[in-house]
Formats: structure tokens, C-alpha cells, sequence
């Protein structure tokens, strides 16, 4: 900055003086004339020639400003490239002691491990010289227990061969014993925690039930105003009865009872359309065969009706959805459809209710659960139009329309005709000989139940050594008195389990029977 302003002043002063010249040299040829303008030339001079110095003394200032600027912007520069010199030495400093120290422990390491080989390589000549030592000890032990043995062979007259043979023979018995044993204990606790749970499980479903027992018959009453309807019923020489069966296909009882007629049919459906029919010609009063064609078609199709809305209902109530329409109809059906005096429809509704609650406690499928007992006897209301038992029927109606297999073993297994493919399907089973088995649920003739008590005895009193026999509690439970001299413990378990399969395989029954074997040993002296 202090050059360029000298050399400005310089050229401003060179300006100046070729202005000064220029100016003494227009005037130069009238300096003869004008001694004054000479004067002044050698004024200019004089003031050019000062202004010049001053020009030259200020750019000497200048220049030597610039020189001290300069020279202390160099002492900066220099302090500043020394301090990153410090730095730098600093780092290089430290990074040498770093790998000083990292130097140090690569040595302490390596120190280290040739210390640890050393000693592996002693220990390895103790362990060589150890294993030296071992295998002269065997040596010398197998030596010492071959002659051992020679004489123990010599001492008990056996071969090695023979006395390990002893020696297993022996511990298998011993094991075969303690797994008996232990099998039979685990067998007991199984049996009391399974009978404790099932129990338990079994209570809490029978106590949320509380299903209605009705017992129903193979005729149904229908009630009249007066006895001359029954003339009127029967009609001239007979042709309205005669007419009435003939449409419906039932029975028409008309007895002495009085304002009473009695409908007969096996067929509960028709028997159903037949009472049906026969009440409304009574409120009408018109009876001929032509109104009774009428009538009866009319209560035909009521009571399809009523069937349909009799299953909807069922299956809305058990909680069962999806059914097919035919499979609606005969759940329907059941209404008019009795076992042992028990209604079937009201017998479905209560199984499928008590296993879907035993189902909930196991933790299985309630909706399937439900879904196989309602349907588990729907072959009943097939069997006076086809041949077959229920239980065939069943399978062949729910395998045609559908139904899970798993349901389909629901009602092919309930009465152990097949075996049970699912948990499911033995809570359907269980459920079903809760609801028969129930006080009051079922009834049958007394014929039946007397031959029933007399095949109980029959058939335990077969076997030999039974002393007497006793059918208790209505026929549910057998108690079987035997020998003690002839019959042992093991005996009478095999015994009562025989028994309790020959009345399975022989005997109809509702429920299950209970097979007690009594065995009792008396030891009597005398003192005298």
C-alpha cells in the first residue's frame, strides 16, 4: 500500500513538473520582454524542486512504513507457524508414548504366553508321564481282576458268562417288580385325580342344567264337547272314520270314555297331524270326507311347518348354526319322537347343552361339541321309514349332507359301535349318559326292567366261585359275593371287569351299571 502511494505521489509530482516546463517554455520566448515572467519561472522552479522533496521525503516515510508493517506481519506469520509447530510436536509426542506403552504390552503379552506354553508343555510331559503310570495301573488291575475272577469261578463253580446271565436275570426281575409296582401306583393316582376331575367337571355342568323331563306315548287324547261327536265322527256306516284313518294313516280309538277319542300311531308325526286335524273338524262341525281331506292337508302342512320352526329354534337355542335344511327338518322331527319315554328333541338339547359346558371346562371346541350332540340321535326319527339302527341312519343322513367327520364320529361313537376319533367325541357320549341316566329322565315297562335284573344275576352268577348276587339301586349296580377260598385278588379285578363287558355285549340298558366284586376273609378259632 505504501509503494502504490509513492509511486502516485512521484507521477503526480512528474505531472506537475512537466506542467511547470511546459508552461516555462511558452513563457520562455517572452521572458525578454517580461523580466517578470522570469521571476516567476525561477518561483515555479524553486516550488517544484521543494515540492519534489517533499514528494521524495513522504515516499521515504512511506516505504519505511511499509518495511515495519511488513516486517511485523512476518514476526506474526512466525509466531503462528510455531505454535502449529508445538501442536504438532505435541501430537507426535503423545502418539509415540501411546505406541511406547502398546509396544510395552504387546512385550508383557507376549511374555506372558511364552510363560503359559512353558508351562503347557510341562504339564503335558506330567500328563504323558501320568498316563504312563495309568496304563501300567490298568495293566497290573486287569491282571489283578483276571485272576480274581478265575478264582471266583473256581470258588462258586460259575463262568463269567454265567453269573453276569444270573446277575441279569435277577436285576430284571427286581425292575420288573418295581415298574409293577410303580405302574400300579401311578395307575391308583390317575385313576383318583381323573375320577376327582371328572366329578368336579360332570357337577358344575349337570347343575347349570335344568332341563325338563316329559314322558310321552305312542296315542294322543283328543278332547270332544259331548258324546254325540263322536257319532258324527264315526258317521253313517262308518265312512267318516273310515275316511279320517284312511287320509292320515293313524287308529281312531272311540271307547266309553267319555267326550274322549284316543288317536293310535306309532308314526309320531302322523299321529301329531292326526290329533291336529281331528281337533279342528271338531271345532268346525262339518265332517264328511271331503272336508276331512281338506282339514288334514291344511294340518300336514302346519305341522311341516312347525316341524322346521321346532329344529330352528333348537338349533338357535343350543348355539348350533349352519345347519342343512334337511338336518333342520329332522332336528324338528324330534319333537314328536320319544326313547324310552323321554322326548328326543328335549334329550338333544340337553346333551348338546352339558357337553358344551364339560367342553369349556377342558378347554375344546364348544361350537363342535354342541354341533354332535344335538345331532347324536337324529337317526331315531328316521327308523319307522328305513332300516337300520339310529345310529347307522345318523351317520348316513350327517355324512349326506355334510357334516364334519369329527361329528359324524360324534354320532357313530356315542354308543361305542366305532371307536371315538376325537376328546369331543367322548364328552358327547358322557353327555348323553348324563341326560339318560338322570332320575325320572327315562322310564321303561316293567317286563323290561324285570328281565333286565334277572340277565344282571344271570350273568355273574355264571362264573365260578361267585357265592350270591345282589341287583341294586334299580337295576344300576351289581354286587358280586365271592369265595374267598376260590376266587383270589387278582382273580376277582379280572372278574369284575368280565362281567362288566358281558353286560355291555348282552344287555340294553339306559345309562351305565356298576360291577362290584366283594371278596371278604374271615379267620375264626375258638377258646375254650
Amino acid at each position: 500500500m505504501g509503494e502504490l502511494s509513492l509511486a502516485a505521489l512521484i507521477s503526480a509530482v512528474g505531472v506537475v513538473v512537466a506542467g511547470v516546463a511546459f508552461f516555462v517554455g511558452r513563457q520562455s520566448g517572452r521572458a525578454i520582454e517580461l523580466s517578470a515572467q522570469q521571476r516567476a519561472k525561477a518561483t515555479a522552479e524553486e516550488t517544484a524542486a521543494r515540492v519534489v522533496d517533499e514528494a521524495r521525503r513522504e515516499a521515504e516515510t512511506i516505504r519505511k512504513g511499509a518495511v515495519v508493517a511488513g516486517k511485523e506481519e512476518l514476526l506474526l506469520l512466525r509466531e503462528t507457524h510455531e505454535q502449529e509447530l508445538r501442536g504438532r510436536r505435541a501430537d507426535v509426542e503423545r502418539e509415540e508414548k501411546r505406541v511406547t506403552e502398546r509396544e510395552t504390552q504387546i512385550d508383557r503379552a507376549r511374555e506372558s504366553l511364552e510363560a503359559r506354553e512353558q508351562e503347557l508343555q510341562r504339564r503335558g510331559k506330567e500328563l504323558g508321564q501320568r498316563e504312563l503310570a495309568s496304563t501300567a495301573r490298568e495293566q497290573d488291575l486287569e491282571r489283578l481282576i483276571g485272576d480274581e475272577r478265575r478264582r471266583l469261578e473256581q470258588l462258586a463253580g460259575l463262568s463269567a458268562d454265567q453269573a453276569k446271565a444270573e446277575l441279569v436275570r435277577r436285576l430284571e426281575e427286581e425292575a420288573l417288580a418295581d415298574a409293577a409296582s410303580r405302574l400300579r401306583e401311578i395307575r391308583e393316582s390317575a385313576k383318583r385325580n381323573a375320577d376327582r376331575e371328572a366329578r368336579k367337571i360332570v357337577a358344575l355342568a349337570v347343575q347349570r342344567v335344568a332341563a325338563e323331563t316329559t314322558a310321552e306315548t305312542t296315542v294322543s287324547a283328543v278332547s270332544l264337547p259331548n258324546d254325540e261327536m263322536k257319532g258324527r265322527i264315526i258317521g253313517r256306516e262308518g265312512r267318516n272314520i273310515r275316511a279320517f284313518e284312511l287320509a292320515t294313516g293313524v287308529d281312531v280309538i272311540i271307547d266309553d270314555t267319555p267326550d274322549t277319542v284316543v288317536v293310535s300311531c306309532f308314526d309320531p308325526v302322523r299321529r301329531e297331524t292326526a290329533r291336529l286335524a281331528l281337533e279342528k273338524l271338531v271345532t268346525d262341525g262339518r265332517i264328511h270326507p271331503g272336508r276331512i281331506e281338506e282339514v288334514v292337508a291344511k294340518a300336514r302342512k302346519e305341522v311341516d311347518a312347525a316341524i322346521i320352526e321346532t329344529g330352528e329354534q333348537a338349533a338357535y337355542d343350543v348355539g348350533v348354526t349352519g345347519l342343512h335344511p334337511e338336518l333342520i327338518k329332522l332336528v324338528g322331527r324330534m319333537r314328536w319322537r320319544t326313547s324310552y319315554g323321554q322326548n328326543i328333541l328335549a334329550h338333544s338339547k340337553e346333551v348338546a347343552w352339558l357337553a358344551g359346558m364339560m367342553a369349556a371346562e377342558l378347554g375344546l371346541d364348544v361350537a363342535l361339541a354342541k354341533r354332535g350332540a344335538l345331532l347324536h340321535d337324529i337317526g331315531k326319527v328316521l327308523t319307522h321309514e328305513h332300516e337300520g339302527t339310529h345310529v347307522q341312519l345318523g351317520v348316513e343322513v350327517a355324512t349326506k349332507y355334510g357334516e364334519n367327520p369329527l361329528v359324524v364320529n360324534c354320532i357313530a361313537a356315542h354308543h361305542d359301535d366305532v371307536p371315538h376319533e376325537s376328546e369331543v367325541s367322548v364328552l358327547v357320549q358322557a353327555a348323553d349318559g348324563i341326560s339318560g341316566s338322570r332320575p325320572g329322565a327315562r322310564r321303561e315297562a316293567f317286563e323290561t326292567y324285570v328281565k333286565r335284573l334277572e340277565g344282571l344275576e344271570k350273568i355273574a352268577s355264571s362264573y365260578r366261585g361267585v357265592e350270591r348276587v345282589f341287583a341294586i339301586q334299580a337295576g344300576r349296580e351289581v354286587r358280586v359275593v365271592v369265595t374267598p377260598e376260590q376266587v383270589d385278588d387278582a382273580r376277582m379285578t379280572a372278574m369284575s371287569e368280565e362281567i362288566a363287558r358281558r353286560i355291555e355285549s348282552e344287555l340294553q340298558y339306559p345309562g351305565q351299571i356298576k360291577v362290584v366284586v366283594i371278596r371278604e376273609s374271615r379267620a375264626v378259632d375258638f377258646a375254650r
